[in-house]
């Protein structure tokens, strides 16, 4: 295993890998559901460069890797389903494997963005409800910290 000692580089490898995520032909596409945000920038410019400019979430891998060390497995396991996209769904397996999926992007709030990235049909994402938000941001896991009015405002 090849340990990586700067986040810039790791922040590189990510874009990196988002852009020949987005950029492969569409019958490469289609073996997996995710598609990693950088798929969703040229459509969605403004709320892609929001998002990663003001969202904590848009830079959770930081989190993730700082706190990996000290974690057992399992406990890195379970800060997987709320820190990155898609895990166990088909997204993010680990770092080295799927690093376009090593943050909280658009598909782990809109699901799975292959369909809507190959055809543009606004139907074919989703549209993040209460409960969408509820998976991650609820009792047993964070404080309220009144995301109700984000999710309504679009949060990005």
């Amino acid at each position: 295993m090849i340990r990586v000692r700067s986040i810039s580089v790791l922040c590189f490898l990510a874009v990196l890998a988002g852009v020949m995520a987005a950029t492969e032909p569409t019958s490469v596409r289609a073996a997996s559901s995710y598609v990693g945000s950088a798929a969703c920038q040229p459509c969605h410019a403004g709320e892609y460069e929001k998002f990663q400019k003001h969202s904590k979430k848009a830079k959770s891998w930081k989190s993730v890797a700082t706190m990996a060390p000290k974690l057992t497995p399992e406990e890195l396991r379970g800060c997987y389903e709320c820190h990155v996209t898609g895990y166990g769904k088909g997204g993010f397996v680990d770092y080295a494997t799927t690093p376009q999926f090593a943050d909280v992007g658009c598909e782990t709030c809109h699901g799975p963005g292959a369909a809507h990235a190959d055809a543009g049909d606004p139907s074919l994402i989703g549209k993040p409800t209460m409960a969408t938000c509820e998976g991650c941001h609820n009792a047993s896991r964070v404080r309220s910290f009144g995301f109700k009015p984000l999710l309504h405002s679009g949060a990005h």
